[in-house]
């Protein structure tokens, strides 16, 4: 064997090891359930367990939310069972439904009215709080701590019955107030409003109607576990969360916090608070001032706090603090109005990377095509169809650099030939004649690299972007930001197993093997019979590794497979020279391969 075909075999163990590990990481961060188990630990004592912990907790899925059978049961028995309580507001509003706790007054039950919790619909809708001790709590509160100086004064807590107006409901028209008299003469008081989408404004007002100053120090926090977390991926943050001097920071994760029990952010905080792929929780205060910190409680229980500084309340006076707090799905047109109102880089609540400034703007493409056709696999498919468009022109250059260095082949050969002890001498007579011929050899890798962005792009709109949740195509395939459910070793559901995520070729999958052989036969074959070789079974590689991927991102790379081809195929009229020398090519390596045999 020659030195160029050791090279060649080189190169395609190389590129094998690449695609396996690559399979790996899509097994590992792109298909749902795929994270692993990972040991839960106990509750201290003042801490309220979920029910009990388990040894081991539940595998995490990309979406977030129970996975344990038992946490399941038991968290609708409770939850039935804390939403009888008379001590309850009711919430109605456009974006968000559910109650206020009396007790603690608290903000402890609230459901999207836009997103159900699972494709079937009759699962309900999905559920952003749940109340303490249930195993998906997660709830807002808003309190005080006593300061320093002053007279003492007692403040409500988490078990601090509150008293709301009769037959009070919070709506966006109606705003809700409750109170608590700390029988001291000091009223306190917590008034929510609420708007038409995910954000509620809570006022925290204190008044001293006693006969002594009083000092309270007003906080903001949210509580949450980690039964519910959403994996935490190197390419998606899932976890604390916030904006700090107005960079937003995707970080720490649940695992740091266990491990520092508290962790304080450098800069004020503009917005502070708890994500997940598709929602989140964040506290925003309204004035400067305020300090924060993450926490871990144990038992997989934590804390995002906001502190604000002591307020000191002389007899006969009041004093008010501000927050807001957002809880609901991240809506990119919801996020973004709400960072053009003042809330600093909100719309990066998303986490887009550093990419975003072509992320955003194809999602806004693919969102208005979806407005125009109603449908989003339709979009998807037109989108690819502006891509091409948009790069035909670029694809026309492709096949004339193709002709041209397919024209020269005989002068390049001969320079090989002329110059083959030589290897320095060689190259630049080669690139002599590029340049003498006009010829670019990079001009066939352009449409390829410029592909790139498009999909990788494409691929985070479709994992981050809520809007692309639970929307179907047609036939089988009824949410395009899942996997494709069609899988041929369970005749399409029909057998009772759950296939391995490796072995889950659907249809999707299949079209996208064929549809990229097709594309592959097309080509000029490769001179190199290794690199042949590589070539012909690189379709069915992808296939294996892309059959996990969103159906979204698959329906996109076979439609943009066809196009090629059909683009291929006219611009092969256009060069007839090119195809001729296509299918010279194809024979010779037929005649190359049976002489090696």
């Amino acid at each position: 064997m020659d030195n160029q075909n050791t090279r060649n075999m080189i190169l395609a163990g190389v590129l094998t090891v690449l695609i396996l590990l690559g399979w790996d990481m899509a097994m590992r961060y792109f298909y749902p359930n795929a994270d692993a188990p990972k040991p839960a630990a106990s509750a201290p004592a003042e801490t309220p367990a979920a029910n009990g912990e388990s040894a081991e907790a539940a595998p995490r899925t990309r979406e977030g939310g129970l996975t344990n059978p038992a946490d399941i049961a038991t968290e609708a028995r409770d939850i039935k069972t804390a939403l009888a309580s008379p001590n309850r507001v009711k919430i109605e509003a456009p974006g968000l439904s559910g109650s206020l706790n009396l007790v603690g007054g608290m903000v402890d039950d609230l459901s999207t009215n836009r997103h159900t919790a699972a494709l079937d619909q009759a699962q309900g809708l999905q559920r952003i709080y749940s109340p303490a001790g249930t195993p998906a709590q997660q709830y807002a509160q808003f309190g005080w701590t006593a300061g320093e100086g002053g007279a003492p004064v007692a403040v409500p807590n988490a078990q601090t019955l509150w008293t709301a107006p009769a037959g009070a409901k919070l709506t966006p028209q109606t705003p809700v107030t409750l109170s608590w008299n700390n029988g001291a003469g000091v009223t306190f008081t917590l008034t929510y409003a609420i708007d038409a989408d995910y954000m509620l404004t809570v006022t925290q007002g204190v008044s001293n109607g006693g006969a002594a100053p009083v000092a309270v120090k007003p906080v903001a926090q949210i509580n949450r576990t980690d039964k519910t977390a959403a994996i935490d991926s190197f390419n998606v943050h899932a976890g604390p969360f916030g904006a700090f001097d107005e960079v937003v920071s995707f970080g720490p994760d649940y695992d740091e916090l266990v491990e520092s029990p508290t962790t304080a952010m450098a800069g004020a905080p503009n917005w502070i608070g708890f994500t997940d792929i598709y929602w989140m929780s964040t506290l925003i205060p309204e004035k400067p001032g305020a300090a924060s910190d993450f926490r871990s409680l144990g038992g997989g229980i934590f804390l995002a706090n906001l502190f604000y500084p002591q307020a000191t309340i002389a007899p006969g006076q009041q004093t008010q603090r501000v927050t807001r707090l957002f809880a609901g799905a991240k809506e990119t047109d919801v996020l973004d109005r709400y960072e053009d109102s003042g809330i600093p880089n909100f719309g990066l609540a998303i986490d887009w990377g550093w990419f975003r400034w072509f992320e955003k703007p194809l999602f806004a493409l693919l969102k208005w095509l979806f407005e125009a056709v109603g449908n989003f696999g339709v979009a998807i498919m037109l989108l690819t169809l502006i891509v091409r468009a948009v790069m035909f022109p670029i694809a026309q250059k492709q096949f004339a650099s193709m002709a041209a260095m397919k024209a020269i082949q005989p002068k390049m050969k001969a320079l090989q030939e002329r110059y083959k002890d030589d290897k320095q001498k060689q190259q630049q007579e080669i690139m002599a004649l590029y340049k003498k011929e006009g010829v670019n050899p990079l001009a066939g890798c352009l449409p390829i690299f410029l592909q790139i962005p498009v999909f990788f792009a494409l691929y985070k709109v479709l994992i981050l972007s809520v809007e692309m949740r639970h929307q179907p195509f047609a036939l089988w395939i009824k949410d395009l930001s899942a996997p494709d459910p069609a899988h041929f070793l369970n005749l399409f559901g029909l057998l009772p197993f759950e296939v391995p995520a490796f072995l889950g070729i659907g249809v999707l999958a299949l079209l996208l093997g064929i549809t990229m052989w097709l594309q592959f036969k097309l080509n000029p074959a490769q001179m190199d019979p290794v690199q042949q070789q590589v070539f012909a079974i690189m379709p069915w590689i992808m296939m294996f590794i892309m059959a996990p991927f969103a159906a979204g991102l698959l329906l996109y790379w076979i439609t943009s497979n066809v196009l090629t081809i059909g683009q291929q195929a006219y611009l092969y009229s256009k060069h007839p020279q090119l195809k001729a020398q296509a299918e010279k090519d194809a024979e010779d390596a037929k005649r190359a391969k049976g002489r090696a045999k």
